[in-house]
């Protein structure tokens, strides 16, 4: 591990004058892969939940995650944070990762714990360095502009103390997404090298509104989509957090001390500590707080896989509405979602007579059927089945 490079903190102001750009070698992406997946059981489990698991295509979410930022930044600058249970597959899946940088939380504590780790973990190689902060189970179809407003985020973070999030333009009155109001378009700023992503100042964030407010965020054009993608540099974060978040600042200023003598400290004092930290997401912590908030247009598709019912976004239809990964056989069935999780020699046909709009799922040890009205009830189920020990193992 290199000796970290120092720099006098940054003040928390976005009129300061342009700082040189950060070179590709100080840019990092922490990705945050430790979510439970529950509604997307029986698939999704406790060790291996959505993100580790292949709903389209031939990789898991994380996978693809890993991959799309590999063209920005290079493979010894990801860093993946997960937890104990699923820190196993995670190795597995990601091979090429170097071994110091999986690191698994003791416990969740909700996204600001995680990404106080995370600067901790990039301040101990770099103290000048600026990184991204991604979720591990969105759905990108657009790499090559997903990969370019990723690359200007850097850029811009890497010259002002500005925390960048990507917003994404509503394209219906969803109510399961926080929303952001935007105002005018920010100037470029001087001496960087110009960039083809347009960048708002943040006026406020809102929580997930009901389907009317939506609409009217929509209709307004003033909106974009919480994403949970944010970019900064360790100074602008670190700063942030000492404004906003003092107890979670001091934590991550250990956890620096630690990662910066050697993996091994940091998961000693990371055992010690992360119980007892406070458990709070980074938008309630430090961006609804702060002054020097940016938005960045995400000009790209994007998808955050909420449930079952998200994925006849993504496959194509029969005539009659169906979607299915599967082997399917139907009559007089419309409108469903079939999904074959089984093994190989189990996978066969599924077939459906007079069955509407509903969701059935396969595995090896067990079978879904739910109405797509009630997907979000999946998490209920879940804990059910967790509850009796007959059936805990599913979990």
């Amino acid at each position: 591990m290199s000796t970290p490079r120092k720099t006098k903190p940054r003040s928390s102001s976005p009129r300061r004058a342009p700082q040189p750009t950060s070179a590709v070698g100080d840019r990092y992406v922490i990705i945050m892969a430790g979510g439970r997946g529950e509604r997307f059981w029986p698939v999704s489990r406790e060790k291996t939940p959505k993100q580790l698991i292949r709903l389209l295509g031939d990789s898991s979410f994380l996978q693809q995650a890993v991959h799309r930022v590999l063209p920005v930044v290079p493979i010894g600058n990801v860093i993946i944070i997960t937890n104990a249970t699923q820190a196993p597959e995670v190795r597995r899946q990601l091979p090429e990762l170097p071994a110091e940088n999986l690191v698994a939380e003791p416990i969740g504590r909700d996204t600001c714990a995680a990404v106080a780790l995370g600067a901790a973990i990039v301040g101990a190689r770099s103290t000048t360095a600026v990184m991204a902060v991604l979720p591990a189970d969105h759905v990108i179809p657009d790499e090559a502009k997903f990969q370019q407003v990723l690359s200007d985020g850097l850029d811009f973070a890497g010259r002002d103390p500005v925390m960048v999030t990507i917003g994404i333009q509503p394209t219906e009155p969803a109510t399961g997404y926080g929303y952001v109001r935007v105002g005018d378009a920010l100037p470029s700023p001087a001496g960087g090298k110009p960039c083809s992503t347009r960048f708002h100042r943040v006026l406020e964030f809102r929580e997930k509104p009901n389907h009317e407010t939506a609409l009217e965020y929509v209709q307004s054009g003033l909106y974009r989509w919480n994403a949970g993608m944010f970019l900064w540099s360790f100074a602008t974060v670190t700063e942030g957090l000492r404004c906003h978040a003092p107890d979670l600042f001091e934590a991550s200023q250990r956890w620096l001390a630690a990662a910066t003598r050697s993996p091994a400290a940091l998961a000693k004092i990371l055992a010690k500590e992360y119980p007892a930290i406070r458990k709070i997401s980074i938008d309630y912590a430090l961006l609804e707080k702060a002054k020097n908030v940016v938005v960045a247009d995400g000009s790209f598709g994007w998808d955050d896989l909420g449930a079952w019912n998200a994925l006849a976004r993504h496959l194509p239809p029969d005539a009659a509405g169906n979607c299915a990964v599967a082997d399917l056989v139907q009559v007089d069935a419309a409108g469903n979602i079939v999904f074959d999780g089984r093994s190989g020699k189990l996978r066969t046909p599924i077939c459906l007579v007079g069955v509407r709009d509903s969701i059935i799922v396969l595995t090896d040890d067990a079978t879904l059927v739910a109405h797509k009205d009630q997907s979000q009830k999946i998490k209920e189920l879940v804990r059910k089945l967790a509850a009796d020990p007959r059936t805990a193992g599913l979990v």
